[in-house]
């Protein structure tokens, strides 16, 4: 309101100013006088309350007075109390100094208590609970006195301690490592034993459960053993010998501990990967120096059970870490650590046991191999390879096998007699046909004594073929390999046997100078009773592995094959040495090519090689009929060669008609020797025929019939069909030398000299014959 006022007046006319002073000044005046009115009105009381105070000033002075000297007496008897409250002052604050004190030393007291806590725990190497009062001086106490000194001190020192309780740690493990490395001999050894024990325990519960009397365990590694019911009872029981001993796991052979705790500290201290790494790389290359096999580790079955001891070994340890630490090592790890091991130690053994040259030791390195594949296996790694190996292993094993199957059946070829067995009584015939399944009717009917047509090598052949089967079938088992497996397996190593080994054996047997055409007849004889034995040695396999023949994949044994080509063999040799034979006798011939005449009889060495040959037949009697047939068939065969030779060698310039006349009783001899039919089954002059070149060309000769020789020359029906022309000529360019005096030209020139142009004629057409053969 006041404010639009004082704006009227400053905005009306220039005037309005002026009188609005005006009428203040105005107004002040009238103030003025209403205010010297009531200063009057109130002057009267003012004057009497000044002359109050006048009187009260005089009673105020004595007053100070006496309060001054009360103040003086007051404070002349408080100074003694004054100085007591001093005291007592002094004293509180002594007091509250002290409970001050007692506080902080109540905060530090447990600091330095955890403190000689931590030096005691280092001192007692128990690193894992110092780190955990590290941890608690660090997070709890420290920080409640951190402004003193010595715990600053104390902090400082800390980090000195956890690198010295790392240093100490990381030691301890490497100490762990060098012992866990020596120990994994033993470990390995305990657990293939455990696994060998609870496999022959499996056995004979296996054996036990399918007559019904028992219940099927559940193995464990730990040493006890749970059946499906509950019950308890040891891994052990097979073996009664160690049915008391204790059973040890890894964790009693070697004391983990140093792995745990530095574990816990490297975890502790924040550093775990670092740890794991470094165990990790640690554990590599003691893996790679266990799978270095040792020197000459082929050479003993012992070589070998250190070596898979120490694999085992260290894999169990690092089983026994993988489940324990949660996390230093993972399967992807051990599994790595595996799959490296696998390749390498398959290598080695496919190295080592190529050298192997003892079946026994590669036997008994096959059954290491079983156990320390099922050791393996029931720590869950993947064993296949290991088995596929054994087929490698098995290989090898028959290999060795042959070997030594090929050194006994060359002793007993080299011992064996080469003639049929006697037997004198009954018990000695049932001892033989015990060994060899031999039946033959006609024999058996015969009284004793008497003999059986094989050697004494027949039977023990037989019986070590079977040997050599039951040497087999040793590495099929633990193979975890079906029956039909097994059977199959058996075969093919009794047909490598027959076919290989045997049979190499029967031809070098054959081969050998000092084995005549006797040994060689008994050879044929014994082949043939061992090809007719094949058929129980297939019955002998099915007998072992219950696998009938009749399956469809069952392999066939090839010994009929095997003794059906010695059988030839022996048949060849002996055509050879029936030949060598002759050509003994033929080289002891020594004619008289200049003869007059005849001696009127046989040649001798004609006459006993006929003898021989009548002998040497005889013995043929036992021997198959072809094969004596083909023997006397070739044996005349080459005679005749020998002597169409012999009259036709290029040496001899010259024949008389005598020498020709004494050929023809050798011929004739040898002729009445084929008729005599000294190898039953030929047919009518079959065997004649061998000597039918001779024959033609010696009548030829004999009665000198070149008329009707070279009338009748290339007809089917000629009397001297086989008389070859160029053999005719070459014998009458021996006999027409007129040089000698027996000569048959000589007597020709005696009688008649046209008698010596038809023989220059006969040559002539002779020759020209050749001639036209040859164009």
């Amino acid at each position: 309101m006041e404010a639009a006022q004082f704006r009227s007046i400053y905005d009306d006319q220039p005037n309005a100013h002026k009188r609005f002073m005006e009428k203040l000044d105005a107004r002040i005046r009238n103030h003025d006088r209403e205010i010297e009115k009531m200063c009057n009105f109130h002057h009267q009381g003012f004057v009497d309350a000044i002359t109050e105070l006048l009187k009260v000033r005089t009673d105020a002075e004595k007053l100070m007075g006496q309060v001054t000297d009360t103040n003086r007496r007051l404070q002349e008897a408080g100074r003694e109390v004054t100085a007591q409250t001093q005291e007592v002052i002094c004293c509180r604050i002594q007091q509250r100094n002290m409970a001050t004190t007692v506080e902080k030393l109540q905060l530090c007291i447990p600091v330095l208590e955890m403190y000689s806590k931590l030096k005691e725990q280092l001192e007692t190497k128990r690193y894992y609970a110092a780190l955990k009062t590290m941890e608690q001086l660090e997070k709890v106490f420290i920080p409640r006195v951190s402004q003193y000194r010595f715990c600053q001190i104390m902090a400082e020192n800390l980090p000195r301690l956890r690198e010295e309780i790392k240093e100490i740690s990381m030691s301890d493990l490497k100490d762990f490592l060098e012992s866990i490395r020596k120990h994994s001999d033993k470990v390995g050894e305990t657990a293939m034993r455990q696994a060998q024990h609870h496999r022959t325990f499996n056995r004979v519960v296996t054996k036990q459960a399918s007559m019904g009397h028992y219940t099927k365990p559940v193995y464990s590694f730990n040493g006890r053993t749970h059946t499906h019911n509950g019950l308890m009872m040891d891994d052990d029981t097979g073996d009664e010998d160690e049915a008391d001993e204790e059973v040890l796991t890894a964790q009693d052979l070697v004391d983990f501990s140093p792995v745990y705790r530095c574990l816990h500290i490297y975890t502790v201290l924040g550093d775990r990967e670092t740890f794991e790494n470094y165990y990790r790389k640690q554990r590599k290359k003691q893996a790679r120096l266990v799978l270095q096999p040792h020197a000459n580790m082929h050479e003993t079955v012992e070589g070998y059970r250190r070596y898979f001891n120490q694999i085992v070994g260290f894999f169990v340890v690092e089983d026994h870490i993988l489940h324990a630490t949660h996390g230093l090592v993972t399967r992807a790890f051990t599994d790595e650590l595996w799959n490296m091991a696998l390749s390498k130690i398959i290598a080695v053994l496919r190295t080592h046991s190529s050298y192997c040259e003892d079946p026994d030791l590669v036997l008994e390195l096959k059954n290491l191999i079983v156990i320390f594949a099922d050791t393996l296996q029931d720590y869950g790694f993947p064993v296949n390879r290991l088995f596929d190996l054994l087929f490698e292993v098995r290989d090898q094993y028959n290999e060795t096998l042959l070997k030594k199957w090929a050194l006994v059946f060359r002793e007993i070829f080299e011992s064996d007699n080469y003639s049929p067995i006697p037997v004198e009584t009954e018990d000695e015939y049932k001892v033989v046909v015990s060994r060899f399944p031999f039946h033959d009717a006609e024999i058996e009917k015969q009284d004793f004594p008497k003999k059986l047509p094989m050697s004494q090598s027949v039977p023990v052949i037989y019986t070590q073929v079977k040997e050599f089967i039951y040497a087999s079938l040793k590495f099929s088992e633990s193979l975890h390999r079906s029956s039909t497996e097994i059977d199959d397996m058996l075969r093919k190593s009794t047909n490598l046997l027959l076919t290989r080994t045997l049979s190499s054996c029967l031809q070098n047997l054959i081969k050998k100078p000092h084995i005549g055409l006797t040994e060689l007849v008994q050879i044929i004889i014994n082949t043939t009773h061992l090809e007719q034995a094949c058929r129980y040695l297939e019955e002998f396999i099915t007998n072992i592995t219950n696998v009938s023949p009749e399956t469809v994949h069952t392999t066939r044994l090839y010994g009929l094959s095997t003794f059906k080509d010695a059988r030839h063999a022996a048949e060849g040799e002996i055509y050879t040495k029936l030949n060598q034979k002759i050509d003994e006798f033929i080289q002891l011939a020594d004619y008289e090519w200049g003869m007059s005449e005849s001696d009127g009889r046989a040649s001798g060495y004609l006459m006993d090689l006929i003898n021989f040959l009548r002998s040497t037949f005889q013995v043929f009697t036992h021997l198959p009929g072809k094969v004596a047939q083909t023997a006397c068939m070739s044996a005349c065969k080459h005679l005749s060669t020998s002597l169409m030779q012999m009259l036709l060698d290029t040496e001899l310039r010259q024949i008389s008609m005598g020498a020709v006349q004494q050929f023809n009783l050798d011929v004739i001899q040898c002729e009445l020797f084929a008729s005599s039919e000294p190898v039953p089954g030929f047919q009518g002059d079959t065997l004649q025929l061998a000597f039918i070149d001779l024959r033609q060309l010696l009548d030829l000769f004999m009665v000198w019939d070149w008329s009707t020789y070279l009338a009748d020359y290339g007809q089917p029906t000629s009397k001297y069909l086989r008389v070859n022309p160029a053999t005719a000529l070459a014998l009458l360019e021996k006999m027409k030398d007129t040089s000698k005096k027996n000569n048959i030209f000589s007597q020709f020139r005696k009688n008649d000299r046209d008698k010596q142009k038809l023989i220059e004629t006969v040559v002539k057409q002779l020759r020209s014959l050749v001639n036209g053969m040859s164009s």
